[in-house]
């Protein structure tokens, strides 16, 4: 499934995109791809992050939204790759600062894993199962350079956010109370 994104209202079609298919599992998780979406800007909100940096974990998994891979790809060995599906869908509509920790998730998962010895307990275990698929934890030398990205904070934190978006019947905002953040986190934005 490819869901375009009209240029004049990407807003709209983002939202769109999680009425359409949000409500679908999230891997194996106890949660919807809504749920999750919601918990994570919920936890970035909660701890006054930017709004692009909560758009970012609004968005941080619309790439598992926009395929026709069944629900246990990872079952199969396949990795779905969605935060680069994601990226590019966003990309041309929302600012760096979305996109960019969007397409570092997946990778600051690997970065965890090697860097902090805590972290890999914390995964549950479809995110562990995603793990092997995504290229298990960084080398010594892929955490070095990945530590010079210009986003790499913002994508651990995103990550953090995450990886605390699994719990179920957790109360959050409604989706359209996210509007305001996606609206400011656009490339090209009216001025009233």
């Amino acid at each position: 499934m490819t869901i375009e994104v009209e240029t004049s209202d990407p807003v709209a079609h983002v939202l769109e995109c999680f009425r359409l298919r949000g409500n679908s599992e999230y891997g194996k998780e106890a949660v919807s791809q809504l749920e999750h979406a919601l918990q994570a800007a919920y936890s970035a909100e909660q701890a006054n992050a930017s709004p692009q940096l909560i758009a970012a974990c609004l968005l941080h998994d619309v790439g598992h939204l926009l395929h026709d891979l069944p629900e246990d790809a990872p079952d199969h060995d396949i990795d779905d790759q969605h935060e680069q599906l994601g990226a590019a869908w966003l990309i041309e509509h929302f600012v760096p600062e979305v996109v960019e920790p969007i397409r570092l998730h997946v990778a600051a998962k690997r970065y965890l894993c090697a860097v902090d010895s805590e972290y890999f307990a914390v995964l549950s275990p479809p995110s562990v199962q995603s793990l092997h698929l995504q290229g298990g934890p960084m080398t010594e030398s892929q955490a070095a350079h990945f530590e010079q990205h210009p986003h790499f904070a913002e994508a651990i934190q995103l990550r953090r956010y995450d990886d605390q978006a699994k719990i179920p019947n957790l109360k959050t905002p409604s989706l359209e109370h996210y509007v305001d953040h996606l609206s400011q986190s656009l490339l090209t934005r009216t001025t009233n």
